[in-house]
Parts: structure tokens; C-alpha cells; sequence
């Protein structure tokens, strides 16, 4: 709720809360219009500065959300992951309503003209959190972090292409080396699974259309705001979360999640239902403590955190989930990671 900067996946997580990946996507998007204030020494939270207490939870909330969606999709033996990323939708728009409703935030209204325009972009939107769900569920937390890294590839493709963009070699060197260590770490991963990584694989070429259709249609979007200025990120969160319901719907029908649904074991564990319904509270406040941070610090430095936050997911995620692994498989892994962050870094020059 998956994710106000440029769109490349910083992190995004998440747009919507479900992926952070897609909430930094539109993270990047808002950066021109948000001016983030310089780190103040003076102002504190909890006793801590400010900028380091809202880097702590925008990390802790991201990194979380990782880790919980895969613990519900692999340790309960649930066979419905669509349900629950509708599940994570609605209460996500619900709740985003709710602030609103009590004076925290302000929304866009619904309104037809904005909603036709939008809902291609949640279309894609769809296929990027629903592709991330069952890839997650298939695939290791470690792999998926540097597999994630290679929409960047794809999406530095579409830039050159579609954009007319260029990028020094430094760019290039990076997603040659994100690209490298995801094959290789896929060639050695134990667990390797042809339907994980076709889904992962999936998720690459979504998130990647996601964050180029996004760019393009921003400026539509601007001209049919209320004030006539960009979507801010909470409206785009609501947008995504509550137009998202009606498709994901869809795909539980084609998926045939809706027979046996209400009988999955899964429903009777107290532990699935508290995981799941705290991965919903978290994946809402992925967006409060993003935009936090972002006024507490530069867009740069949000970029840099964000790819430096995977290091420590992908390492509680092989512990946590006791992930097999070998010498090989773990170099392709802090290979890739190591590119991601270094791409964060050259990017941002």
C-alpha cells in the first residue's frame, strides 16, 4: 500500500501497503510536489530525533510487511494468498477513509473522470501485488529481494525505449551485476520452484509497466484533481486500495478461491488471523510512515534507506523461516543486494 519519488522501485511499498515496493513507487512520484524538510537536530520523538525515529518506522513498517505477508502465505497452510491480498485491500481503503473521516487527512473524491483515468493504472497495479503474493508465497524471502531488483533492469529498458533516456555505464554495471547475481542465486537456490520464479518473474514485468504508465499518466491525473495539482499519496493509496477490490474479486473467481473459502483451517488458527490482520495495520501505516520520513529527510537519502532496509529483511527471512541455503546461493544474494544499494547511490547523483 505496496509504495512519492522517481519510478524506480526504491523500495515500494507498496502505493500499496500489501507490497512496499509499490508504496515507494508512489513515493517517487510525489517527490516534485512535496518539499522535504532538512533534518532538524533539535526536533525529537520518543526522545530520539525525528528523522531517526520516522526512518525507524518507515524501515520496521516495510521490512515487517515482508515478513508477516510471507509468514501468513507459507506457514498456515492457507490456500487462498488472493483473499488475503483483498482482505489486506479493503482494510487498507477502510482505514484510509476513516482518517479521513476524523480530519487526519484529505482525499480526492471519487469522481468518474479521475476513476476512468486511474483504473488502468490499477490494473497493472493488481497484477504487480498479486504476482508479488504468489511469488512470495513460492519463494524464498532472500531470493525475492534481489529478484525484485531486476524491474529496475526492465524498467531502465523502458526508459531508453519508450522515454528516449540514457544512463552511463555506472547504471548499466549495477543492473548487469542485479541481473547476474539473480540468475545465479535462482540456479542455486535449494528450494527452487519453476511456478515461484515464473511468478516473480511476472512481478518484475508489472512493477516495471506500473512505474512507467504511472509517469505518463500523472500529468491526466493533475488536470482532473480538485486543485488541480498532483495526487497526493494517501489519494492514491485509496484509490489503488478500494478500485483494486472489484479485480481481485475477479481473480478469486478464476483462481477458485471462493468454494471452500470459509472452511480453510487456516480461518480457525488465532495466529493466521492476528498475523494477517496485523500485516493490514502495518500495510496502512507503510504510507503515514513513509511520507514521514520523506519531510524529515531528502529524497535521496529516502532512496538509499530503503534499498539498504532489504539487507536486513533478507537476513531475518532466511532465519526466521529457517531458508535453506549454500555459499553460492548466499553470495548471489549479498551480490545482488550490494548492486541494489550501489544503483540507489548512482542514481541519485
Amino acid at each position: 500500500m505496496w509504495g512519492l519519488r522517481r519510478s524506480y522501485n526504491k523500495p515500494s511499498a507498496m502505493a500499496n501497503q500489501n507490497d512496499p515496493e509499490s508504496q515507494s513507487l508512489l513515493s517517487q512520484q510525489q517527490q516534485k510536489s512535496i518539499a522535504p524538510m532538512q533534518p532538524i537536530s533539535a526536533k525529537t520523538s520518543c526522545g530520539l530525533p525525528s528523522v531517526l525515529m520516522a526512518g525507524l518506522c518507515y524501515c520496521c513498517a516495510s521490512g515487517s510487511m515482508v515478513l508477516l505477508n510471507k509468514h501468513a502465505l507459507a506457514s498456515f497452510g492457507f490456500t487462498a494468498p488472493t483473499a488475503l491480498l483483498c482482505f489486506q485491500c479493503a482494510v487498507s481503503a477502510i482505514l484510509v477513509k476513516i482518517s479521513e473521516l476524523l480530519g487526519f487527512i484529505k482525499l480526492q473524491p471519487l469522481k468518474l473522470d479521475l476513476v476512468s483515468i486511474w483504473f488502468p493504472v490499477n490494473l497493472i497495479f493488481v497484477g504487480m501485488i498479486g504476482t508479488s503474493f504468489y511469488a512470495l508465497r513460492d519463494v524464498g524471502v532472500g531470493m525475492v529481494t534481489v529478484w525484485k531488483n531486476l524491474s529496475n533492469v526492465v524498467t531502465a529498458l523502458g526508459d531508453v525505449f519508450i522515454f528516449k533516456r540514457s544512463y552511463g555505464w555506472q547504471v548499466w554495471g549495477c543492473l548487469g551485476l542485479m541481473l547476474v547475481s539473480a540468475v545465479t542465486g535462482a540456479s542455486t537456490d535449494v528450494n527452487f520452484s519453476w511456478t515461484g520464479y515464473s511468478w516473480q518473474i511476472a512481478n518484475c514485468i508489472f512493477t516495471s509497466a506500473y512505474a512507467l504508465y504511472l509517469r505518463s499518466v500523472m500529468d491526466k491525473v493533475t488536470e482532473r484533481t480538485t486543485n488541480k495539482q498532483k495526487m497526493d499519496e494517501f489519494s492514491m493509496v485509496y484509490y489503488n486500495n478500494l478500485l483494486s477490490v472489484p479485480p481481485i474479486l475477479v481473480m478469486m473467481w478464476f483462481f477458485g478461491e471462493f468454494h471452500g473459502l470459509l472452511e480453510q483451517e487456516a480461518l480457525k488458527n488465532s495466529a493466521f488471523l492476528m498475523v494477517s490482520g496485523l500485516g493490514a495495520l502495518i500495510g496502512f501505516g507503510i504510507s503515514f510512515s513513509s511520507l514521514w520520513y520523506l519531510q524529515q529527510t531528502t529524497a535521496t537519502m529516502y532512496s538509499l534507506v530503503g534499498a539498504l532496509n532489504k539487507i536486513p529483511v533478507a537476513i531475518v527471512g532466511l532465519v526466521a523461516f529457517a531458508e535453506p541455503t549454500n555459499p553460492k546461493n548466499l553470495g548471489s544474494i549479498i551480490i545482488g543486494l550490494g548492486a541494489g544499494v550501489l544503483f540507489t547511490r548512482i542514481k541519485s547523483k
